[in-house]
């Protein structure tokens, strides 16, 4: 009965991602993007952002259900280019997972994840890939430097972070599941690219995905 429960939390978290576009999600995440590095108070360290291999954005985390959670959320996930110049082509993800405890009503949260060594970026673009389990995974510190981040966050492979309401603060995945998103993947390169191909690969960015490759360029820039 948990099991039920809590699948159908997912599937219908599912439902509701499923009606976007995929051009429309890469708008949201650009969106989400620009918002988060923009905030005049707070937000992703530019030194992190810096440092980063990967970055992953979920644009609506669906969380919520009666007694028994689950979330669900469609994004993407973009890397450096060989070259250390730009960024790669998205490719579509997935994350799901389930929590179990007291919590009646939902809520949607922006999720952002920030991959932090090659070899966490390697293990994310798996088939599947546990947060916490197959990579060290910490809230993010939240700021304009790194002063005030801790050991842990500084040697985690991925620090995650999420937004709701106009809050912005670190994030706990641990025990969220990520899968590439192949429908997504299907409805904007018309083939049946693995993400390792899409990311690592020379795939020609969707026009839809321009205006975020640029943003991640502007707040990504490596500091000589």
């Amino acid at each position: 009965m948990k099991r039920i429960k809590l699948t159908l939390a997912i599937l219908g978290a599912a439902a509701l991602c499923s009606a976007e576009t995929s051009a429309e999600r890469l708008g949201q995440a650009t969106s989400v993007l620009s918002d988060i590095m923009d905030a005049p108070d707070g937000g992703v360290p530019h030194e992190l952002m810096e440092k980063a291999q990967c970055v992953v954005i979920i644009p609506g985390l669906k969380k919520g259900a009666f007694i028994f959670g689950g979330k669900y959320g469609r994004g993407y996930i973009t890397c450096r280019a060989a070259s250390g110049r730009g960024w790669s082509a998205p490719a579509g993800v997935t994350v799901e997972g389930g929590s179990f405890g007291f919590q009646i009503g939902g809520e949607e949260v922006d999720a952002l994840m920030l991959v932090m060594s090659k070899s966490g970026a390697t293990k994310l673009l798996q088939s599947k890939f546990t947060l916490g389990g197959d990579a060290s995974v910490a809230a993010g510190p939240v700021g304009r430097t790194t002063a005030a981040a801790t050991d842990l966050q500084m040697h985690a492979e991925i620090l995650t972070y999420s937004r709701t309401r106009g809050v912005f603060a670190g994030l706990s995945l641990g025990g969220a599941t990520m899968r590439p998103d192949k429908q997504s993947n299907q409805e904007l390169y018309h083939s049946s690219r693995s993400n390792q191909q899409i990311v690592f690969g020379k795939t020609v960015p969707p026009p839809a995905a321009a205006q975020l490759r640029e943003n991640l360029s502007k707040y990504s820039m490596h500091k000589e």
